[in-house]
């Protein structure tokens, strides 16, 4: 199996292309929804989230409002690094058990959609690392439409994570998101080509 850790900046449309590798038959793990997991009441992660924020992150049925965390953090580098070290661990060994239970059903390409691999100094636990880019315009465009922010929630919300151009220089391969799907499905089957021969030598 060939383990590849797919991430980028925020509204870059990694979803989108983690779809079209899968649609070439690679497995997915969507490392968001394993966090959605992780943080349903009992956990030890929601726990320490509570412990760590207060009860007022919490909706009315005391599951955690992730919209208003995300405001918190996305304006405090320190409280955001605070859930990232709750977070991350359990996130991590989530991913690894996952990862595992695929290598013994004989899977050849194992792609993790983590959105803060890098930030998490997770690359050394894949045998490589897709970065997907999108022009800031068009990364606001999607914020705006999608998630109904400001303009300039949008850029904050951009801003604070780790520059597009860090994240390129640190990946095996960029996939450039921001324009025709059909120019993002090319370049998606040009690394999947290169990971299944890489696949088949780890065999």
């Amino acid at each position: 199996m060939i383990r590849v850790g797919l991430t980028g900046g925020i509204a870059t449309g990694k979803s989108t292309v983690a779809r079209m590798f899968a649609r070439r038959g690679a497995a997915v793990i969507d490392a968001d929804e394993m966090v959605r997991e992780l943080q349903k009441p009992g956990s030890t992660v929601y726990e320490a989230i509570v412990d760590a924020f207060g009860p007022h992150i919490l909706r009315g049925d005391g599951t955690i409002d992730r919209r208003s965390l995300g405001e918190l953090v996305f304006r405090d580098e320190q409280l955001r690094r605070r859930l990232e070290t709750i977070v991350h661990p359990a996130l991590i060994s989530a991913v690894e058990r996952q990862v595992a239970e695929l290598r013994t059903q004989g899977v050849a390409v194992c792609v993790v959609e983590l959105p803060l691999l890098m930030e998490a100094e997770a690359e050394c636990r894949f045998d490589c690392v897709v970065v997907v880019t999108a022009p800031e315009e068009v990364q606001v465009a999607r914020l705006m439409a999608d998630r109904g922010l400001s303009r300039k929630e949008a850029l904050a919300r951009i801003g604070s994570q780790m520059p597009q151009g860090e994240k390129e220089r640190r990946a095996d391969f960029v996939i450039e998101n921001g324009g025709a799907l059909q120019e993002t499905e090319r370049r998606v089957q040009e690394v999947t080509e290169w990971l299944l021969r890489n696949a088949s030598k780890k065999a």
